[in-house]
């Protein structure tokens, strides 16, 4: 087994017949679809004698009809050479070497192409004992760059001075066919990137492609896998995950497939649960809109509502165990962030959304007093007000709480003092102020009191 093993990672993906060729005529894609920066730096490298192409996913979504998000270009340059010939760039990565192109606002990335991996550790390249790929900086031709890539539909090179498409691993039949299909040996490029698993996840559910079987089948024996990845490198490709505007879709796939032990270990739990069912796909089919509708969305917001029903759960139970309420939830979110923190590293700047999210939801339940009138001054509000919003629609709360607080929001002064509900969460204690001191006692020499 392990020596099988050990020959699918020194052979790498098996060797593919020649490239299919594909003309504008036939494709349809103008190089009028690149961005300028990335046809600059195709045209630069072409310029000095290289061979330079846009690749991966922006070809794939122009085929799709798609308006690619930022564009990458492969080259048989070296990073050291690409980062001779434009005067804004820079060299990034270990693991991966690349370089980034810098036009105005606009970065493209380039790399090098990737070679075949020698079996033995090295300068360049080097993997671990469950076969990922710690350092890959052998470089190589175009063909084994193409089976070096991760699926069919991202190993498309578009040549934008020809205007022609090189096809090695038969994407464009799978496009064709809305099929996500994995180059080479499924479970030897599970082993080589475990990461790869999730963005079959996610290139799936965000491009309403089908995970080929052949494909799909190791996933659920290698999630395993996923505990060797960074916690950092997992968040990355989480967040992409959670909005690429497939996100409900997602984190059923990633139930199905096991994947979601070690990145949200009490989903299954969750999901069995009628209303957190609810709040969560809720959470999510508002995101999936969103994203779709080209609007802003927050990273917190969302891991807050993922994470929610933990929260809840132990603050219950602080509260049972006679608590106060407050402090039961403060314990609750320290506990919850601290797991989340061993297996996702989630930044700081989204860990305080979300904590204020949370704690906000204890004080929007406090109808009376000044607090209502202070609570809409806070910068947290209004995501803490849409959050109250999805459990009261998932019937985690009263919907007549929302309403008031719609209504609350809009209504002037006098109405706003005619909403306030008499003796929720009791009257504040006013402070004592201390008696000053006699003169007489202030005379007194110290030690004579």
């Amino acid at each position: 087994m392990i020596r099988k093993l050990l020959l699918r990672l020194v052979n790498g993906p098996s060797r593919p017949s020649a490239p299919r060729v594909i003309s504008h005529s036939r494709h349809g894609v103008s190089r009028h679809a690149i961005s300028a920066c990335a046809r600059r730096v195709t045209s630069t490298l072409q310029a000095e004698g290289f061979d330079a192409y846009v690749v991966g996913g922006a070809v794939r979504d122009l085929l799709l009809g798609r308006e690619p998000k930022d564009f990458d270009v492969a080259t048989n340059a070296t990073p050291e050479r690409v980062r001779g010939l434009f005067r804004r760039s820079r060299i990034i990565g270990r693991r991966f070497q690349l370089v980034h192109v810098l036009c105005g606002r606009e970065v493209v990335e380039v790399s090098t192409f990737r070679g075949k991996h020698a079996g033995v550790d090295s300068e360049r390249g080097a993997t671990d004992e469950h076969g990922r790929i710690l350092r890959d900086n052998v470089f190589g031709t175009r063909e084994e760059d193409a089976v070096r890539r991760d699926f069919t539909v991202n190993a498309l090179f578009y040549d934008p001075s020809s205007e022609e498409i090189i096809d090695y691993c038969g994407g464009l039949a799978d496009l064709k066919d809305r099929k996500l299909r994995i180059i080479g040996d499924a479970e030897a490029r599970y082993r080589e990137d475990p990461v790869r698993m999730l963005r079959a996840v996610r290139l799936a559910a965000k491009l309403d492609l089908e995970i080929e079987h052949g494909t799909r089948a190791p996933i659920p024996e290698l999630a395993d896998l996923l505990e060797s990845v960074p916690p950092s490198r997992l968040f990355e490709e989480m967040l992409k995950l959670l909005l690429s505007g497939g996100s409900a879709q997602c984190v059923q796939q990633l139930r199905a497939l096991g994947l979601h032990h070690g990145l949200l270990p009490m989903l299954d739990v969750i999901l069995e649960q009628p209303l957190g069912q609810r709040f969560v796909m809720l959470a999510l089919q508002r995101t999936d809109e969103r994203v779709r509708n080209d609007k802003p969305v927050s990273p917190g917001f969302l891991f807050a509502a993922l994470l929610w029903h933990e929260v809840l759960s132990a603050w219950r139970n602080g509260e049972a165990a006679g608590k106060s309420t407050m402090l039961a939830l403060f314990e609750a979110i320290d506990r919850v962030i601290e797991e989340q923190s061993a297996n996702l590293a989630i930044p700081r700047r989204f860990s305080s959304d979300m904590r204020e999210i949370w704690i906000l939801q204890a004080r929007l339940l406090n109808r009376s007093g000044r607090r209502p009138f202070a609570l809409l001054g806070n910068p947290r509000f209004r995501a803490a007000y849409d959050f109250l919003l999805l459990r009261c629609e998932s019937g985690e709360l009263d919907m007549e709480i929302g309403e008031w607080w719609e209504r609350f929001q809009h209504a002037g002064e006098e109405e706003r003092r005619s909403m306030l509900l008499p003796g929720t969460g009791g009257r504040r204690r006013r402070r004592r102020r201390k008696k000053p001191k006699s003169r007489a006692s202030d005379d007194v020499a110290p030690g004579q009191q």
